[in-house]
């Protein structure tokens, strides 16, 4: 994988673009969270609902300081317990850090710290976490090939950074950090 791939990727989503990528367990959309049209993008090309909340990944935990000024030292130990890896937390967002067209309806943010190269690369490169959602159509089986994210998305993409997927079979589990549930 030459860097050129790394940087178009990156250049497209400081451009507020789009990009595909490979993750743990299946192939991603993402784009920077803090844009508010590079999200509905994704929305739209996934025909899912604002509401339902996107999740985010990073590639270490430092690039989600501000959402750690509100949990408990108790809550840091679990959530370092479990990351880099395929745990995505839904962390409170008090001081509203993380935009609301990220959260949709939720208050709490849905993020992993991801242990996959690729995704890790691209964090580091941006410099911050991006958005991560299953390269699927909202309520259809997520795609686990390049070919089919290239079927799927075509030229709507902005840039797609080839790559394996993870040794991941399902996609990561969701669970809140304020009641320990598993969502997913």
């Amino acid at each position: 994988m030459t860097a050129d791939v790394f940087q178009t990727a990156v250049s497209a989503m400081h451009r507020g673009g789009v990009v595909a990528y490979p993750t743990e367990a299946v192939w991603g959309l993402g784009c920077d969270p803090w844009q508010q049209t590079a999200v509905e993008e994704i929305l739209k090309l996934k025909q899912r609902p604002m509401e339902k909340g996107l999740i985010m990944v990073a590639a270490d935990i430092s690039q989600i300081e501000p959402l750690l000024k509100s949990v408990t030292a108790e809550q840091l130990t679990q959530l370092k317990a479990s990351w880099p890896g395929p745990v995505t937390w839904l962390i409170p967002d008090p001081e509203n850090w993380v935009p609301q067209w990220v959260k949709g309806e939720h208050s709490a943010v849905a993020i992993r710290i991801s242990d996959h190269p690729v995704v890790t690369k691209l964090c580091r490169l941006i410099g911050k976490p991006i958005i991560s959602t299953s390269a699927n159509l909202a309520g259809e089986p997520e795609l686990k090939t390049e070919q089919a994210v290239r079927q799927q998305f075509g030229d709507k993409l902005d840039a797609v950074v080839s790559g394996e997927r993870g040794n991941q079979t399902k996609p990561s589990q969701i669970r809140d950090l304020i009641t320990n549930q598993i969502l997913r």
